[in-house]
């Protein structure tokens, strides 16, 4: 999804291959035809985006328009990555808290 953010920036609809695709991805997954295809349906059920399959000579392209929840797509993820990342920090502070609380109370009580 995140390549088709970048891909589809504005407002309007793009045309791309899915050996672009697969190209683009091959640094981090090896997909196939067959699994972008399924992948388009997923995200187009997800209301992330509007794609149409469009044949022509050189093979099939897709024709993708992203909607309004496929915009806010990058925003919304790095929004939850801090909120994960706030969660984590703010889990080892009470944790170093409740340690430190602990010897506190092991200090005056073992005397």
């Amino acid at each position: 999804m995140s390549y088709l953010c970048e891909r589809c920036q504005q407002k309007r609809t793009y045309l791309i291959s899915p050996q672009e695709i697969t190209q683009a991805l091959s640094k981090k997954y090896v997909l196939s035809i067959e699994e972008i295809d399924d992948i388009m349906v997923q995200l187009s059920n997800d209301n992330l985006i509007d794609f149409v399959v469009s044949d022509s000579k050189n093979g099939y392209f897709y024709c993708v328009d992203l909607k309004k929840n496929g915009q806010s797509f990058i925003a919304d993820n790095k929004k939850s990555r801090r909120t994960f990342g706030m969660l984590i920090l703010r889990s080892l502070f009470l944790a170093t808290v409740s340690f430190v609380f602990g010897i506190i109370l092991k200090a005056i009580f073992k005397s």
